[in-house]
């Protein structure tokens, strides 16, 4: 366990390594895809605080917009990052990176299918909790626990955390599936199989990476908690700034390191790749 763990974190030093190397020489290009995206999500916000009230359906329509602006925008991020990936010396426009027409409905098929799972999950650990419930009762009735209401938000407390972590650990091993779209395009459907295939085995990599980019953010939250608010706006402005274009670049090459190393099906099955 302990080398295993060894490894791990040596990898993730290899992906942050390499990031960093990419992100420094073509910082401008990437900070401003990830600025766009910023932009595109904020102006979201306030035309839908605008004309909610205007008409329902202009607003609908609106979202619809922005949405596919911003997913365009984030697949573009991608496609650029794989250039740098794989022809850093060849010259290319962020307009050059732009999804295709097909990519883009198969991300968006794909988004509704990553959702699903997602619901899919929480619907099948939500009823343990009514389980819970008359196990509880038939314990409390049998006098083996003395305090029913204390016992019972212990019990759910647990229940929730269970649900919480079954969640993120579901939305972690499919989170992948963009990758595959822009850079095999592959299927909606066949890029959540693959996610879940390349992860498989590499959770604790993944898992790694993901704690050390988002330490910026925990230090923040950190200084906020202890009452330094100038100190805490420096650090969410350095993380703003640098964190979030370094993790697109990071996450887009473990993409890469993981596939190329995967020996596995081209067309796996989702049973054998859940656990």
């Amino acid at each position: 366990m302990i080398n295993y763990l060894k490894e791990s974190t040596f990898a993730v030093n290899d992906v942050i390594r390499k990031a960093w190397s990419i992100m420094t020489r073509h910082y401008f290009s990437i900070a401003t895809l990830c600025f766009l995206m910023f932009i595109t999500a904020s102006a979201s916000s306030l035309m839908a605080f605008f004309i909610k009230d205007v008409s329902r359906v202009l607003s609908f329509f609106m979202v619809i917009i922005f949405i596919m602006l911003y997913f365009t925008l984030n697949l573009s991020l991608f496609k650029y990052i794989f250039h740098l990936i794989d022809n850093e010396d060849e010259d290319v426009t962020i307009v050059g990176t732009l999804p295709t027409r097909q990519q883009i409905i198969r991300f968006l098929i794909a988004t509704l299918y990553f959702i699903g799972c997602i619901l899919f999950i929480g619907l099948i650990l939500f009823p343990v909790l009514y389980v819970l419930d008359p196990v509880l009762r038939y314990l409390v009735s049998i006098g083996w626990v003395e305090s029913f209401k204390a016992t019972g938000i212990i019990i759910t407390q647990v229940a929730v955390g269970i649900g919480i972590l079954a969640l993120f650990i579901t939305w972690l091993r499919i989170s992948f599936f963009p990758f595959f779209i822009i850079d095999k395009n592959v299927g909606p459907f066949e890029s959540i199989k693959l996610s879940l295939a390349i992860t498989k085995g590499n959770f604790t990599k993944i898992l790694l990476l993901l704690l050390v980019l988002g330490g910026g953010y925990l230090i923040y939250l950190l200084f906020n908690f202890l009452h330094w608010p100038f100190v805490a706006f420096v650090v969410n402005i350095l993380s703003s700034f640098i964190i979030v274009p370094l993790s697109s670049v990071a996450l887009t090459v473990a993409y890469r390191k993981i596939a190329s190393e995967y020996k596995g099906d081209e067309h796996p099955d989702i049973l054998h790749n859940i656990v």
